[in-house]
């Protein structure tokens, strides 16, 4: 950033912030990252939002664990965090302090201090994290609200569709997927916080042995419904988990292929259908995440086509839902508003 401090002051700041951790930031002299951030929100939020332009997967998850960013990590001891991150890489704590935690420091510093593309925490988003799309269709515009913002935040959405793996194993709940949100906010708590009954997880098993699918692989493209837990007193009634995520072997990566994509949109609404008339009020609105985004690997944009394809199909049949789509950052939603060709 020019006149602005060089990438290794930023960078032997971001090694104190890793270590100290995001509660005692105000404890901490970081001139460097205290001149990036500005009165934009202070150094937290700039961290955030450099984080948030990581690409997503595992570079983005450990980041997050490392810094004390991801839920339940703010208060957590540095150690902790770096065994946290390490894990996201299936590598020992060590390989990942020598290897891993210095590629993630380093890109954050080079992303923080690039003269080609400065940075500011809050560069180009929308004023508002909603948008409210009208989308062509041959039987006339179509409504589509695009949310950007953590899955957590939906309201009043009756059916919230959960990409997972094909052995549909839930996240778990510290992670920073979609599905990890929706088990975290599921889970019935009692006075303290304390976790009763992981909701989603106990429905889920269930419905794995109901179906003889306990520890095997499901075809990718089924989607298993479940109830959303403790997220009905935010107007969520449904959570659908679609199974699209293969394991690559030998490694803790997946592959997701788009015609997956659409086989699970495809399918969610089918169950939707199938559900519409067994609830009261009836279920009517359904919002979609960009499916196979995150660490399936793929491309924003591909993933909206793909699942655009099954939506189409559903409103050429005069499917009657209010539809929702969920994005990460705010300037995905001009990507959603060209891909469909929206105003």
């Amino acid at each position: 950033m020019l006149g602005g401090p060089d990438r290794e002051t930023v960078l032997d700041e971001l090694r104190t912030v890793r270590r100290a951790g995001p509660l005692r930031l105000h404890e901490l002299d970081l001139p460097g990252l205290a001149a990036l951030a500005g009165r934009a929100g202070g150094i937290e939020a700039l961290l955030r939002r450099a984080v948030s332009r990581l690409e997503e997967g595992k570079l983005r998850e450990a980041a997050a664990h490392s810094l004390g960013l991801s839920p339940g990590t703010s208060d957590a001891p540095p150690a902790d965090r770096r065994k946290r991150a390490a894990e996201v890489y299936s590598v020992s704590v060590e390989r990942f302090r020598r290897h891993q935690e210095l590629l993630l420091l380093g890109r954050l510093a080079d992303q923080l201090t690039d003269p080609a593309e400065p940075f500011t925490p809050f560069e180009e988003e929308s004023p508002s994290s909603h948008r409210l799309l009208q989308v062509p269709h041959q039987r006339g515009p179509v409504q589509v609200q695009v949310h950007a913002h953590p899955v957590d935040l939906l309201r009043d959405v009756d059916v919230v569709v959960s990409p997972s793996n094909v052995y549909l194993a839930l996240a778990e709940p510290y992670k920073a997927s979609v599905s990890a949100a929706l088990r975290r906010s599921g889970a019935l708590r009692g006075p303290t916080g304390d976790v009763i009954e992981d909701r989603l997880a106990v429905e889920l098993r269930r419905w794995l042995d109901e179906h003889g699918a306990a520890g095997r692989a499901v075809p990718p493209g089924t989607v298993a419904p479940t109830s959303a837990g403790a997220l009905v007193e935010q107007g969520v009634r449904r959570v659908y988990h679609a199974a699209l995520a293969v394991p690559r072997a030998g490694t803790n990566d997946y592959d997701v292929h788009p015609a997956d994509v659409t086989r699970c949109a495809a399918r969610a609404l089918a169950l939707l259908a199938e559900e519409h008339a067994a609830h009261r009020p009836p279920l009517r609105s359904v919002c979609f995440p960009l499916l196979g985004a995150g660490r399936g690997g793929l491309q924003p944009e591909l993933s909206l086509r793909a699942l655009w394809a099954a939506v189409e199909a559903e409103l050429s049949r005069g499917a009657p839902w209010e539809l929702h789509l969920l994005v990460r950052h705010p300037h995905q939603l001009r990507l959603v508003g060209a891909v469909l060709g929206a105003r």
